[in-house]
């Protein structure tokens, strides 16, 4: 069961100094907390020029012809078909396409796209049931194999005029393959850090456009330590360069070095074994990261599934450990103590069909908006709280926008 609560006063200690480059969409964002009614359409990104000048409007090729747009993941991941979802009903609110069945909420992968692209009409685009890519289960093997194979389709059958790359591994390999074929890469914890872009306001890449946010984990943290003063603060994370940036090592390390806390780490692989296999070796270290810190955030990682997240903040609350999700909301209705939310995913669907509509419209990805900016939302669990012994102070309280009582 979840309780809303709109904030009396929105506590801006809470939060330090916002992120160069997204200060105008954080304030925005956080007024448009306040009240709940006015979210509806709201987009948080920062608008630049050429944002302006290029229409969302539905149009076809020069040629009459429909644009033709292929999928290509990293692998299985749990917000991957969420954004996915969003990113189709976002197309569906521009007037770019017509979902005619109801998505089915078990899908996900192959089949997700398959549905999606049997499943809705347009006079404007295509999508194409077999343009869809995926390196096995984030088996790094695979990687060269999956661009070879997408090298071979754009050079041999020059089919496809816009690729959805979805994740961190999907993005870099696009980047490494250097085609000029449009690219809008989706759900990247890092991606100046993992070097799919150059720079929140530069893709470096004319054919490219990633969402970012930045310093959002440097926010987090900082947050999470405002309210609960830790000392140590354990994190789990993959030692790859990939596995660092869904972790934000450095951003966490950053903000040590500013609190003066300590960083305590455990080694769980994220790719390159199964899901029931990650879940198992993550669970160990937090039992260990339970014992030895204070503290701990939950990093993106594939352990956390819906299984996994129940399994880990039941860890926790016996453990009477405090916890912050990196994620949002949806972990801490499964139990972690408490997270800054995510926008909701309709808004980041409706981020990206955007530009997918003005690169339609004749705008390169590289011209357009990337830095978005959440609002400005402490989601908490309250029955979390009690089990672990924590007060919430009266300013937290009012900074709350989200309780959750999981039962």
């Amino acid at each position: 069961m979840m309780k809303r609560i709109l904030p009396l006063l929105f506590c801006a200690t809470l939060f330090g100094a916002l992120p160069a480059g997204a200060e105008n969409a954080t304030q925005n964002a956080t007024n448009s907390v306040t009240k709940p009614a006015a979210r509806q359409g709201v987009k948080q990104g920062i608008k630049t020029n050429a944002d302006a000048l290029f229409s969302t409007k539905p149009v076809k090729k020069a040629n009459g012809a429909k644009w033709r747009i292929a999928y290509f993941r990293s692998g299985e991941y749990k917000n991957y078909p969420l954004n996915l979802k969003a990113l189709i009903r976002g197309l569906e609110t521009l007037g770019w396409l017509k979902l005619t069945a109801e998505i089915p909420e078990n899908l996900t992968g192959s089949a997700l796209w398959e549905f999606m692209a049997k499943n809705t009409q347009s006079a404007y685009l295509e999508l194409l049931a077999d343009a869809f890519w995926e390196p096995g289960d984030f088996d790094a093997a695979r990687r060269p194999l999956v661009r070879n194979a997408i090298h071979k389709r754009l050079t041999e059958k020059n089919d496809i005029d816009l690729i959805i790359a979805m994740g961190t591994w999907a993005g870099q390999d696009m980047v490494k393959l250097n085609v000029p074929v449009p690219t809008i890469v989706l759900s990247v914890s890092d991606p100046v850090g993992s070097g799919v872009i150059k720079s929140p306001e530069d893709s470096g890449h004319d054919n490219l456009n990633a969402r970012v946010y930045p310093g959002r984990y440097l926010e987090q943290v900082r947050l999470f330590h405002d309210i609960i003063p830790f000392t140590r603060l354990g994190l789990i994370y993959e030692n790859t360069p990939e596995g660092r940036t869904y972790a934000a090592i450095d951003d966490v390390r950053a903000a040590a070095k500013q609190l003066g806390f300590k960083v305590i780490t455990c080694e769980a692989p994220f790719a390159g074994a199964s899901i029931g296999e990650t879940e198992k070796k993550a669970i160990v270290c937090y039992e260990k990261l339970a014992k030895e810190a204070d503290a701990i955030y939950v990093t993106t990682h594939r352990a956390t599934g819906d299984g996994g997240i129940k399994k880990i903040s039941s860890l926790f609350r016996n453990a009477k450990i405090p916890s912050f999700s990196m994620l949002g909301a949806e972990e801490v209705e499964a139990g972690i103590l408490m997270s800054m939310a995510q926008a909701d995913y309709s808004y980041i669907g409706l981020f990206h069909a955007e530009t997918i509509a003005r690169v339609f419209n004749g705008a390169k990805p590289r011209q357009l908006t990337q830095i978005w900016a959440d609002p400005k939302k402490i989601v908490l669990n309250l029955k979390t709280t009690r089990i672990i012994g924590f007060d919430p102070p009266v300013d937290v309280l009012l900074a709350v926008d989200e309780v959750y009582e999981t039962r």
